[in-house]
């Protein structure tokens, strides 16, 4: 049996995901953390991790940057596994993760969801091909209107995947308004909208002469993020400290 705190566990993405746990007979939220305290999903809920006193094997956080911080500091100094949802991360807290990874097993994934984490792995093949032969690279992602941050850390993650099958030998181009001029063949374009309802949708385009190729994945429901969130827990519960991916996740299941 796995237990698990979830770190944000009055948010959308943390009701989501008791609500799944709730139906698995592997795994079990022995608490939640959430500022305002109040008790949803019938499991004792704390106001901070220092106010926690659950015994756990992990944690799931899906907070805001802001937060990440004190996660990190708790995690390291208890050696406590974390799967890390949250996006919108600053150059200094990646590095806070990378150095959290040398103390406990922390896996960190723009985007939960399996379908995601399958085409991450499929570009890199297509972009050796398509890109190698000149084909141009646009990321168009949509989201809804609350989200915050732009472009999503989905669609990065999108970019780094070809980027890194072409031996990083691109540049993103996040707005196009500001530039005259012809567009870099050794640029990605990377484009956000924002509007409604819109769960998560994620389209790579290659575009070559007189053909185009398209790659796309659209969430229905946040219960593909949730989904992917608990095999990810499930996976890391009981890990040596380091970095680990959706991609070690899907690696244990083939």
């Amino acid at each position: 049996m796995t237990r698990m705190i979830m770190h944000g566990c009055n948010g959308a993405m943390g009701q989501v995901i008791s609500g799944l746990a709730a139906d698995m007979a592997d795994l079990e939220i022995v608490a939640g953390i959430d500022p305002d305290g109040r008790i949803l999903s019938g499991y004792p809920v704390y106001k901070s991790l220092e106010l926690c006193d659950a015994a756990a094997d992990v944690i799931v956080d899906f907070t805001t940057a802001a937060a990440v911080d004190g996660l990190l500091e708790y995690c390291r100094e208890r050696k406590m596994p974390l799967v890390l949802c949250t996006t919108g991360l600053s150059e200094g807290q990646v590095k806070q993760v990378e150095r959290a990874a040398a103390q406990t097993a922390i896996l960190r994934s723009a985007n939960m969801s399996l379908g995601i984490n399958t085409l991450l792995k499929l570009l890199q093949d297509a972009a050796k091909v398509l890109a190698g032969a000149g084909f141009d690279v646009e990321i168009v992602e949509k989201h809804h209107n609350r989200k915050v941050d732009a472009p999503s850390g989905t669609a990065l993650a999108l970019a780094d995947s070809v980027n890194e099958a072409m031996g990083h030998a691109y540049h993103y181009q996040y707005d196009r308004a500001s530039k005259r001029g012809k567009r870099d063949p050794h640029e990605i374009g990377i484009q956000a909208v924002r509007g409604g309802t819109i769960v998560g949708e994620h389209e790579v385009v290659f575009a070559g002469q007189d053909e185009v190729v398209t790659f796309s994945h659209t969430a229905y429901s946040k219960a593909v993020f949730a989904k992917g969130a608990l095999e990810a827990a499930r996976f890391l519960a009981g890990k040596e400290p380091g970095l680990y991916t959706m991609a070690d996740v899907i690696a244990s299941a083939t």
